[in-house]
């Protein structure tokens, strides 16, 4: 097993974050092209906690070596389960993926948590823990694996530039909305 971790911290409050987190693949991110659907298969508070959890299976077009995709199966979209909780108490977000798609030669399970570290910055964690399944030697699960983790602090790298390029775009529509908004109750005055 490879374990990739990063972290950084978003200029940006802990709501912008949590509520520009559900636009994460959106045409706003032009670094996420290959998310091609984003589906909510389940929705639901907790009416003891206030915590939201949802589900949701991603679609992906994959960009992998065309003998490595014939060799496992010929397809070009993967799919991914995600699970979060927003518990908006704690103010936390956090959400833990997995891969369906190749499973059975590849386990990739990601976690990533956002956090508040004062009001106007939020904290990202990210960890994966990326194992190869695949029988054999073990070199070349550890190829597999390495590949596998380069792949992911690239993949990871995009993801955060398209965030805050969502961020950027979401912090900027909202004040527009709030101004028109303002501007409608004053002639309305």
């Amino acid at each position: 097993m490879k374990v990739f971790s990063s972290d950084c911290t978003f200029d940006y409050s802990w709501e912008e974050v949590s509520t520009a987190n559900w636009r994460k693949y959106c045409p706003w991110n032009d670094k996420s092209p290959h998310v091609i659907a984003v589906d909510t298969l389940s929705r639901q508070i907790d009416p003891d906690t206030g915590i939201l959890r949802t589900e949701r299976l991603i679609t992906c077009k994959q960009s992998a070596p065309q003998w490595l995709a014939s060799l496992m199966g010929g397809t070009d979209t993967s799919h991914v389960f995600e699970t979060s909780y927003v518990d908006p108490v704690s103010k936390k977000v956090t959400m833990v993926s997995t891969n369906l798609t190749f499973s059975n030669i590849l386990s990739v399970r990601e976690t990533v948590i956002y956090q508040p570290v004062s009001t106007t910055r939020t904290q990202f964690v990210q960890d994966a823990k990326i194992t190869a399944l695949c029988g054999g030697w073990q070199k070349i699960k550890n190829a597999v694996e390495e590949a596998s983790v380069c792949r992911f602090r690239e993949n990871a790298m995009k993801g955060k530039e398209g965030f805050e390029a969502v961020l950027a775009m979401s912090r900027r529509v909202f004040s527009e909305e709030k101004q028109k908004q303002q501007a409608k109750k004053e002639m309305l005055s």
